[in-house]
């Protein structure tokens, strides 16, 4: 029988690797994880959470306008950047231990050091030449900016990855890209205070999402100041004497001192050897794997968003946990990759979870569609005129609840106990006859009555 050094070698020291590298450690397993940049990976050095942090900035303008409605006098709000920023590294430098620690009290051992695969139980490390035999190899390396789309003057273009750490506050930035980390960032920086013009190609932002909650986004980014340009990509990007002149596919230009390219994030899998290694990749460079997150070479396993499933950074926890639990735990798991509640960080912010309209229209002939947009009652006394979305999607025939979706404050929030309502089949019954908490904005889940459609 074979003998290894390891029994378990992850590649990639983010969420789902170290969930998995602590997990099988605690099972027993030796373990050696390889992280070439910071531990924590990309959602809490580069991610969701420093950008978390940047979301609560930028909507302290919203509550210093709001306040003078309910008879607050706070002057003229001034706003540093530089503090920001060095408060956000100091907090991202404390969860970088907290994650080392972790993994140094569930007994894995951290190398500093790129990793590349060199077979289905050999890992090189490039810096030393030293080789590591593992009986099992994880391959949980993430994802990384995508390239930049092909326009002359491209290299003028920064990523989400340089974003994080400007030197200032830009007084124009332009956004291109129309997902997530596109949508949350214009957020942002008109927050702050910045002009920010999003660019995106599509008709509408956030492709995949319900149009109701496409549209209600893109009305209040507009009233907000974004100016939102749609069915137009970059052409040229040139440097000026003032920052950067920006042309655009239907001959219009305008200047920006900044230009964040947000095309989305493919999977991390360049130069790590798996090809030459044997493990299949899918045409976006994504590595295949079964329900077990197994590749077809039986030792190397592989998860989060290197495999391009669910790229969520709790999906990524979860299948590394139920890869520690199968392999080392003798506790067979498997990811159920459907009914994922998620939001975005936008302002106003989004949540969903289940079906979107147009795919439980497909699949339920029957479906009822309840609606409601109304004024928090905040607004009321700050004048903001911004609304809040809330959307159930029902199957006639069961009565069971199939999708809800809402923009407003909180919507993460509130998706996340919606989440474990629709994962435990709830009915429209079941909201009815649940008594409303008044006066919320939540309330409205549990009083509408009458569909809008169906």
């Amino acid at each position: 029988m074979p003998q290894f050094d390891v029994d378990l070698f992850v590649i990639g020291a983010g969420s789902g690797g170290v969930r998995a590298a602590r997990v099988a450690a605690q099972y027993g397993a030796r373990v050696k994880v390889a992280e070439e940049f910071r531990v924590g990976g990309t959602c809490v050095i580069r991610g969701c959470v420093p950008k978390k942090l940047l979301v609560y900035a930028s909507r302290f303008a919203d509550e210093f306008e709001d306040a003078a409605g309910f008879g607050w006098n706070v002057g003229t709000p001034t706003f540093d950047w530089t503090t920001l920023i060095a408060r956000k590294d100091s907090e991202i430098a404390r969860l970088e231990n907290i994650y080392r620690t972790n993994l140094e009290r569930a007994g894995a051992e951290l190398i500093e050091a790129r990793a590349v695969v060199e077979g289905p139980n050999t890992v090189v490390l490039p810096a030393t030449g030293e080789r590591i035999t593992a009986k099992h190899i994880l391959i949980a390396t993430g994802g990384r900016p995508a390239e930049q789309p092909h326009f002359v003057g491209r290299e003028h273009a920064i990523s989400s990855n340089e974003v994080f750490h400007l030197d200032k506050l830009p007084e124009r930035i332009t956004v291109i890209g129309g997902g997530y980390i596109a949508v949350e960032f214009a957020g942002v920086f008109a927050g702050l205070g910045a002009k920010v013009t999003l660019i995106h190609r599509g008709p509408h932002l956030l492709r995949g999402f319900d149009e109701d909650v496409r549209t209600s986004l893109e009305a209040a980014y507009r009233e907000r100041g974004i100016d939102i340009v749609l069915d137009r990509t970059v052409e040229r990007v040139d440097k000026t004497q003032d920052g950067l002149r920006i042309s655009l596919s239907d001959g219009s230009t305008h200047d920006a001192d900044v230009l964040l390219s947000a095309a989305g994030r493919v999977p991390y899998t360049q130069g790590l050897g798996l090809a030459a290694s044997g493990v299949a990749l899918n045409e976006k460079g994504a590595v295949i794997v079964d329900e077990f997150s197994r590749t077809n070479v039986p030792s190397i396993f592989a998860v989060g968003d290197v495999t391009d499933r669910v790229n969520l950074t709790p999906m990524a926890i979860r299948e590394g946990q139920a890869f520690a639990d199968t392999v080392f735990g003798e506790r067979t798991t498997r990811v159920d990759h459907k009914l994922i509640p998620t939001a975005v960080f936008s302002t106003p912010e989004i949540g969903v979870v289940g079906l979107i309209e147009s795919e439980a229209r497909a699949q339920y002939p029957q479906l009822k569609v309840y609606k409601a947009v109304f004024r928090p009652l905040k607004a009321t006394l700050s004048g903001r005129q911004e609304k809040i979305l809330m959307k159930l999607l029902v199957d006639g025939s069961t009565d069971r609840i199939v999708g809800a979706h809402m923009v407003g404050d909180h919507a993460g929030e509130q998706v996340q106990l919606l989440g474990v309502a629709l994962s435990m089949g709830a009915t429209k019954a079941d909201f009815d006859r649940t008594l409303a908490v008044h006066p919320t904005a939540a309330e409205e889940w549990v009083t509408m009555r009458t569909p809008v459609a169906g």
